[in-house]
């Protein structure tokens, strides 16, 4: 008799269970969970947008408390991001309605008042997700805190890093890795790449990295899983160059060695190459390739070859198909073959850039610090898609998520629809 009625209940099981896994997908698909995205690449292949772009498709733009640079990060119905007082000794943790921009919670927590450049903000660390818990950072003189937070608002843990010191104040972001949180806590002191227990925030390896003062590298680690391989970590500062952790264990797979100034944006993957950017006084001078297939030391091997010509520095390149787009700090946006450096097409969009662009939808998207929201085809030739005034100035990288685009400025939240 049991079996019998597992037998006829069988295609309503099966039903449901068909119906979980497509929720899964769907509400996996949808998330955007750390700095570019789930992966780290800023692209969403997944969203299908409009060509044509403008004001008419802000559906909401809601205000922030205090200023921030941080991305904003989705999962689900929820949008996360943090920001800080005027002064600096407010940090907040927000959590809005991704649907309404309506806030749900807020959260807390104290700092004192540190140094800091003048295009940098108190809150430019961008949180990170795994669907239970937020993981962010902040960092005074005093000390750097990596926290985490589930996504009622309770605080899970905090881990105190110790002091942090850098001209330009505290920037790159966590990202998450299986069951660890891993940051790069590079500054002009002590300095290292460290993973901690999502769970419980206890050091699982911690690594030294190369340091000296105006060297602090700002740049947010990616994680690299080859077809034929294991994950690698892929990290870059100006000391260390360009290198490949085990992210298991911290063990150095490959490195470039140094880079003759500071990375402030983070290396991207494009036609099976990393590439990163190197640059002082918000002008990129340097990128190089690197062969990721290589072992030990590969600064004569593994570079494929440099670039030395309209650069970004503060923005991180996109990548999408056999393309690669260096948005620089100054408005000019090249079209790149990955494979020979080769420009395909250069042309000046105007305005100066802090955020770095995505790409979804074939179409690139990124806000230049006026808070102009600037569209362009990610393709073979150069078009301009849209511009939407925001009308409050922005140095953050937007996010997409469920068909919708997410735009940070310095006071506020706005959201376009990316459908009608």
């Amino acid at each position: 008799m049991q079996r019998s009625s597992f037998l006829r209940n069988l295609p309503r099981l099966t039903a449901l269970l068909l119906l979980s896994l497509f929720l899964v997908v769907a509400c996996r698909a949808g998330n955007w969970s750390q700095f570019r995205g789930d992966d780290g690449t800023g692209t969403n292949s997944d969203c299908e947008l409009p060509s044509t772009w403008g004001a008419e498709r802000i559906l909401w733009n809601v205000e922030l408390p205090g200023v921030g640079h941080s991305s904003p990060v989705i999962w689900g119905n929820k949008v996360f991001l943090t920001s800080a007082n005027e002064a600096g000794t407010t940090r907040y943790i927000l959590c809005l309605d991704a649907l309404s921009g309506k806030q749900i919670w807020t959260r807390q927590m104290t700092f004192s008042r540190s140094r800091k450049h003048p295009k940098n903000s108190w809150a430019s660390s961008t949180p990170a997700l795994d669907g239970e818990r937020i993981y962010v950072v902040f960092a005074d003189s005093e000390r750097q805190v990596l926290a985490a937070y589930d996504f009622d608002g309770n605080a899970v843990w905090e881990k105190n890093l110790g002091s942090f010191t850098s001209q330009h104040a505290q920037g790159t972001s966590p990202i998450v890795f299986e069951d660890m949180v891993i940051l790069a806590n590079d500054q002009d002191g002590p300095s290292s790449i460290l993973a901690c227990d999502k769970h419980t925030g206890h050091t699982v390896w911690s690594v030294p990295r190369n340091a000296a003062p105006q060297a602090t590298s700002y740049a947010t680690p990616y994680v690299y899983r080859p077809k034929d391989g294991p994950p690698e970590l892929i990290c870059s500062s100006s000391l260390s160059g360009v290198s490949a952790l085990d992210p298991h264990t911290g063990q150095t797979i490959w490195t470039t060695k140094s880079l003759p100034q500071r990375t402030v944006g983070s290396p991207v993957l494009a036609g099976g190459l990393f590439f990163q950017c190197c640059g002082a006084a918000g002008q990129g001078t340097l990128m190089v390739a690197v062969d990721p297939k290589g072992h030990g030391d590969v600064s004569k091997s593994g570079v494929r070859y440099k670039r030395n010509r309209l650069l970004p520095y503060v923005p991180t390149p996109v990548a999408f198909g056999n393309h690669l787009f260096l948005w620089s700090d100054h408005g000019v946006v090249c079209c790149v073959d990955p494979a020979t450096g080769k420009d395909i097409w250069t042309k000046r969009v105007g305005g100066d850039f802090s955020g770095s662009p995505i790409c979804a939808s074939k179409m690139l998207f990124n806000v230049d610090e006026a808070g102009n929201v600037i569209v362009l085809a990610a393709s073979d030739d150069f078009k301009l898609l849209g511009k939407i005034p925001l009308g409050d100035p922005s140095h953050s990288t937007p996010a997409v998520a469920n068909g919708r685009l997410y735009f940070r400025t310095f006071h506020h939240l706005a959201c376009a629809a990316g459908r009608p």
